[in-house]
């Protein structure tokens, strides 16, 4: 696993993590406030750099070049606010095309930054720091990280304790069993059952690797795109708002009425949901509106067989725990996680 440099701790400046997921590439740059995180600047855009990629095993081009740009606008960005580290990484879209090479040459010769393409043990690790650090769950938790091509759960105190990667995702899980628009009510069973599966055999590998940890666990943490945006719908905000959103308790029956409702709801319906009137746009992010579905699902099968009634929703995940870490006060390394 990658770690800070010796000096991080005495790093007065900011620093930047740019993520390049499936469905989106984000940017967060922050600097060290005492033992937390300042966040100075907090941007994503949907790019869609795993469009295919189940189907091909390669990257297309356009989403490569849409994603390099994205990048490369993200890491000026950065380096105008004076960060210092700016890293780069990759999630599931990248580490599972057979080439990846060809991202990680493109980004590195439009930014100067080579990037790295995380494990998914790694991304999980990273995104436990980030969440358990940003919301006050209780502890033991469960931190479920639903991307767009691969569904992160980890377990633990303060230090994951015990983490699997699945690769389903919301894009993926679209993908694989909901065309149409709005589905079909059998299409919507097939992508359930498709997520009991994964999360079957998620669930499998976390009990294997830490007998009992989850059965311990007080609280579960829900991070990433999926879980904010339903948040925003479950309060009725008429735009995104990430402070409003932070801290949110999103009932299992909240989310299955999401569900239910996103099932059969036209897609271009759902990007203008809940906006005001002449709003630019609503809670629901541009690009996100045809995989909100998938992800849904997924947060409503693993409330449902992890058995909690409640998820707390937290906006810090993967960017805050790898800013903690550039900064010198986390995530350490993974040590003796189970995996």
């Amino acid at each position: 696993m990658s770690t800070a440099s010796p000096d991080a701790g005495d790093r007065a400046g900011p620093v930047a993590l740019v993520d390049c997921g499936t469905n989106s590439v984000r940017l967060l740059v922050a600097a060290r406030d005492g033992d937390r995180l300042r966040p100075i600047a907090r941007e994503m855009i949907v790019t869609r750099l795993g469009e295919g990629v189940d189907a091909s095993g390669h990257l297309a081009d356009g989403a490569l070049e849409r994603t390099v740009e994205a990048v490369a606008g993200y890491v000026a960005t950065a380096r105008a606010h004076g960060a210092d580290p700016v890293r780069v990484v990759a999630t599931s879209a990248v580490r599972d095309a057979a080439d990846r090479d060809r991202f990680v040459a493109a980004v590195h010769d439009a930014t100067g930054v080579h990037p790295d393409v995380l494990a998914g043990e790694e991304e999980a690790s990273i995104a436990f720091a980030g969440a358990v650090q940003g919301a006050q769950a209780a502890r033991p938790a469960l931190v479920l990280d639903i991307g767009g091509g691969s569904t992160e759960l980890i377990a633990g105190h303060d230090v994951p304790e015990a983490l699997v990667s699945e690769n389903l995702g919301c894009v993926r899980l679209t993908e694989l069993a909901l065309p149409g628009d709005p589905p079909t009510a059998e299409a919507v069973e097939r992508a359930r059952g498709i997520a009991d599966e994964a999360l079957a055999r998620a669930l499998h590998r976390l009990d294997a690797a830490a007998p009992g940890v989850r059965e311990h666990a007080r609280s579960i943490v829900a991070v990433a795109g999926t879980a904010t945006t339903l948040a925003a719908l479950h309060l009725g905000l008429d735009r995104y708002d990430a402070h409003a959103i932070h801290g949110t308790t999103l009932p299992a029956e909240a989310v299955t009425e999401l569900a239910e409702t996103l099932a059969v709801t036209p897609t271009a319906r759902i990007a203008a949901w809940g906006a005001a009137p002449g709003a630019e746009r609503g809670p629901v992010a541009a690009g996100r509106e045809d995989v909100l579905l998938a992800g849904a699902v997924i947060l409503e099968r693993a409330l449902e067989r992890l058995g909690f009634a409640a998820a707390l929703v937290s906006e810090a995940d993967l960017l805050d725990g790898g800013c903690a870490q550039l900064l010198g006060f986390g995530p350490p390394g993974r040590g003796d996680v189970r995996t």
